[in-house]
């Protein structure tokens, strides 16, 4: 009917939460240093620089100049790399390597989100390729991350997109303009002062194990400050969870890491299906307001 009050969209809200030192314990990228010295991307030399750059990283967290050589040396590193062959190798050795040192407060506060209609998603400087993986692993419903550019199946060494600082923050309003997410309703978490963009742009950012730059922020602004400090593995929070008793699924229990995966699977397919609807619904409502609006 002209002139009637169309009912308001639905909002949506999101958790943005970085990934290294926010929901695993280490620098993503440099915990498989060791995997790609086996398969011979790397040499021995470079796995003890990985090595100390993870140490200076955990102890000192990472400011804009470490982040800047971090972001160059993996660049001259992984010229060259067989993007496939990099695919296969943290497939193969994720939950060995990545399982272990996921904050369990982390999962816990993932499944907080979900459970309370929020769409997660990860927002990483870390690779694509491994950053993937790891929100898949985690029930993540989209990830954000550096990209390379890639010529002929290898890394050439350029960076295609890189996930850092305010590049950060304009994926999460990128995002959220797409998903129709309020971001003013919206949370996020990290544990670097270099996500200070990403953490202003919602309405409800929280520091999490932060460095000396983003602490100093957080209680200048008054914003939750978060300890995460016990990692666990993602099989031992699910250790209790039962499966259906088929045949089809019988075969997945003989494997604790992939029944991980199977009830990870099995979540993120019914989420699937709810922002399907809710996006259908979003499209049905929309297009009835702009019908109710009366033309001049």
């Amino acid at each position: 009917m002209l002139g009637q009050v169309a009912s308001p969209l639905p909002t949506r809200t999101a958790a943005f939460f970085d990934l290294d030192k926010t929901v695993i314990a280490r620098s993503s990228t440099l915990a498989f240093s060791r995997s790609f010295y086996q398969g011979g991307l790397i040499n021995r030399r470079a796995v003890l620089r990985s090595a100390y750059a993870q140490f200076v990283y955990l102890v000192g967290g990472a400011d804009h100049d470490q982040m800047e050589r971090m972001r160059a040396y993996l660049s001259s590193m992984c010229t060259g790399w067989d993007v496939q062959q990099v695919k296969d190798i943290v497939s193969e050795t994720l939950h060995d390597l990545i399982d272990p040192i996921i904050y369990d407060e982390a999962a816990t506060l993932i499944e907080e989100h979900h459970l309370a209609g929020r769409d997660v998603v990860i927002v990483s400087s870390s690779g694509a390729e491994v950053v993937g993986p790891i929100g898949e692993m985690l029930g993540a419903d989209r990830v954000v991350a550096t990209r390379m550019v890639v010529e002929d199946g290898r890394y050439s060494g350029e960076i295609e997109y890189y996930a850092y600082g305010e590049n950060k923050a304009a994926a999460v309003r990128d995002v959220a303009e797409q998903e129709g997410y309020d971001l003013t309703g919206s949370y996020a978490y990290s544990d670097s002062v270099t996500d200070l963009p990403m953490l202003e742009a919602v309405g409800h950012p929280h520091a999490v194990n932060p460095d000396r730059g983003l602490r100093r922020e957080a209680v200048a602004r008054d914003w939750p400050v978060l300890v995460f400090t016990k990692p666990v593995r993602l099989r031992d929070r699910f250790s209790s969870v039962t499966l259906p008793q088929r045949s089809t699924m019988a075969a997945v229990a003989m494997s604790a890491g992939a029944a991980t995966a199977g009830v990870v699977w099995l979540a993120a397919r019914r989420r699937a299906a709810a922002r399907s609807a809710t996006r259908l619904a979003w499209a049905h409502l929309a297009s009835a307001s702009r019908r109710a609006t009366p033309r001049r």
